[in-house]
């Protein structure tokens, strides 16, 4: 039976790193009925959301979904999307593997991380006053009631976000992390915090975290606070597998995996929930490239291959797999970004790519 698929091609970029994609799962043999929906700031104009009540709709009647990237405006316009999707949806676990493929430019070798972020808590839950707003200055006020040395850090004209982090929240996503690390053979989690400053929210996700590792007796556990673990993973990062981290940290975080291995152009994503799971590239949608038929889809390809591997089509994912690191191993025919100088006109497009991965998937099958 046909694995039915919520499929966003995404704006800017993402309609041809999408499209290419679509192609190469096609063609390791698995079959897919593919619900198309539209979201982004193309579909803004006739629309009038980048997220229709449509797309949600599907996601929930398909269970699962993959995605091109979708722009955000910087400090204006509508919230960003991916982030709507994942707290609509309750897809409170953002999955970032961060692996070394030989032949990606990088400092680092035999890299094998993988990054588990807390998806709908955190100073990313949306929680924000305006400055200068009757209800900024209202919570304002109510904070400097509640704790009057507030008076001296507050400026009368300071925007506020509010950081949430709960006990169930934090649970939930730990749990699923010491999970994620029994099922795939992994052998340590590490959470990473800012408790010796933020005692009562990073406090507590490091308490419920330590609570919940007694449950995993067999998965060695340890914590890390976040600037030095930034610090460790640029200078050791063969030390770490499986990391769990709050919301905001787990992005930062996971651009620091990625650099790690090469950049975004080599970085999947996958948000997990009770119900639902969407696949999904860690980088933007880069409009400028749109249409030119130059960028990478190769992190959009191997977050496929995870979507392969939660549908439990094993052999797939694994010949697709293979097939993109044989691709980058030989470093032939890749995008711009993956050759030694930029300028290199052996490189080919997006849709070149696919073409060589669907030709070695036919080999393979």
């Amino acid at each position: 039976m046909a694995h039915r698929v919520t499929f966003i091609p995404g704006d800017g970029t993402g309609p041809e790193i999408a499209e290419a994609t679509k192609r190469v799962l096609d063609a390791t043999g698995v079959e897919f009925d593919w619900d198309v929906q539209e979201a982004g700031v193309d579909i803004m104009e006739t629309a009038g959301t980048p997220l229709p009540d449509s797309v949600i709709e599907s996601i929930r009647a398909n269970k699962i979904a993959i995605k091109g990237p979708i722009t955000t405006p910087v400090g204006h316009g509508f919230r960003s999307v991916n982030v709507a999707l994942r707290k609509t949806l309750d897809l409170y676990a953002c999955v970032r593997p961060c692996k070394s493929y030989p032949g990606v430019r990088s400092k680092y070798e035999d890299v094998d991380i993988v990054i588990v972020r807390e998806n709908t808590e955190d100073l990313y839950a949306g929680i924000e006053f305006e400055k200068d707003t009757p209800e900024n200055a209202a919570i304002i006020e109510k904070i400097i009631e509640l704790d009057p040395s507030a008076a001296a850090t507050i400026k009368p004209h300071a925007g506020i976000s509010i950081k949430p982090i709960s006990v169930e929240g934090t649970q939930r996503v730990v749990r699923y992390a010491f999970e994620y690390a029994r099922e795939n053979g992994r052998s340590k989690v590490t959470a990473v915090h800012k408790a010796n400053i933020m005692k009562h929210t990073d406090g507590l996700w490091l308490a419920v975290a330590t609570e919940v590792a007694k449950e995993f007796p067999d998965i060695e556990f340890e914590e890390r606070i976040v600037d030095n673990m930034c610090m460790q993973l640029v200078q050791k990062p063969e030390l770490y597998d499986v990391l769990v981290l709050p919301n905001l940290y787990g992005d930062i975080i996971s651009d620091v995996g990625a650099g790690l291995v090469g950049g975004l152009g080599v970085a999947p994503g996958a948000n997990i929930g009770t119900h639902a799971a969407l696949f999904e590239p860690t980088h933007g949608s880069a409009p400028k490239y749109a249409g030119q038929n130059k960028v990478n889809p190769l992190a959009m390809m191997l977050s496929g291959v995870m979507m392969l591997r939660y549908l439990k089509e094993t052999e797939a994912a694994d010949r697709m797999e293979g097939a993109i690191a044989e691709l980058i191993r030989e470093g032939k025919s890749v995008t711009y970004d993956m050759k030694p100088d930029r300028n290199d006109p052996t490189a080919v497009g997006t849709s070149g790519v696919a073409d060589a991965l669907i030709e070695k998937l036919q080999v393979t099958a």
